[in-house]
């Protein structure tokens, strides 16, 4: 699959190609991709979700797509007031809002499941999100999912690994934590939920009964400065980027220059090979004007 598009101040790439060793297997890619802009012109909001189904499992392909699908209509119905917490730096209500939405999707994915006659760690999947708003005044960008994968920037031509750091869930106490990334601007009246959906107390942020405390909900909203590379993947592309230094100076020097590769461009550079690593990989860069 492979998508891309420019908005106000940002262009977007996206890809997500089969590994070697699914190819050789004669098995469909584990990973999904979904790119979907909700609202019109200023006011609008993309989400790129990102998902990799679990290992050995024959269904772990549709189990990826329909974690895609299932965040994909919750940020739709809340697009609006998703688009204006953006906008307004209230990272609390985001995390809160964005979490609750998580938490929905994955007992959806429960349910089919269920329907399906499968435990629950059959049909799962990692899912990992960008928020980004099309209104060129605003430069933040909202990451949010649970599971394995990576979350980079590439700034001055190095790469930073900005992953966001979970505590562990036996260390969890007291209320839930704030929001990663720069402090945020909070008004003195408190923050607001960022979704209403019919869920009289919110969560507690690691309930088992929701989540499972290996994986914890992951949140960072931050602000890009020109010139700055955001790229979210999923761990068929995170590991070699860590572990294989050629990999990550071969697509920085790639993707340093101010103007963004072409879509079959950058479906090549995804698919660089990299001896060792040879599951799906799915990426999605951000090129900041």
């Amino acid at each position: 699959m492979l998508d891309g598009a420019r908005y106000g101040t940002y262009t977007l790439r996206a890809a997500s190609v089969r590994g070697d060793s699914a190819r050789y297997r004669g098995e469909p890619r584990r990973d999904a991709l979904l790119t979907a802009r909700f609202g019109r012109g200023e006011d609008g909001l993309v989400l790129v979700a990102v998902a990799g189904g679990a290992r050995a499992t024959e269904r772990a392909h549709l189990a990826a797509a329909d974690a895609c699908r299932r965040i994909g209509e919750a940020v739709g119905r809340s697009h609006t007031r998703l688009a204006d917490d953006i906008r307004a730096a209230r990272r609390s209500d985001l995390k809160s809002g964005l979490h609750r939405l998580t938490d929905r999707s994955y007992g959806k994915l429960r349910a089919r499941a269920s329907e399906l006659g499968l435990e629950p760690e059959e049909y799962t999947s990692s899912l990992r999100c960008l928020l980004l708003p099309t209104d060129p005044r605003c430069r933040t960008r909202v990451f949010f999912g649970i599971g394995d994968g990576g979350l980079f920037r590439l700034r001055g031509g190095a790469w930073q690994d900005i992953e966001p750091s979970v505590p562990e869930p036996a260390a969890v106490t007291g209320g839930p934590v704030l929001g990663f990334g720069s402090a945020p601007p909070e008004t003195p009246g408190g923050d607001r939920l960022t979704v209403d959906l019919g869920i009289t107390t919110p969560p507690p942020p690691y309930a088992e009964s929701k989540l499972p405390p290996a994986e914890p909900f992951r949140f960072r909203a931050s602000v890009a400065r020109p010139g700055d590379t955001l790229l979210l993947c999923t761990d068929g592309l995170a590991g070699p980027l860590r572990g294989e230094p050629a990999l990550a100076g071969e697509l920085a020097e790639r993707w340093s220059p101010a103007e963004p590769p072409g879509l079959a461009e950058y479906l090549m550079d995804t698919c660089l090979r990299v001896k060792g690593y040879a599951d799906d990989r799915t990426a999605v860069a951000v090129w900041e004007a």
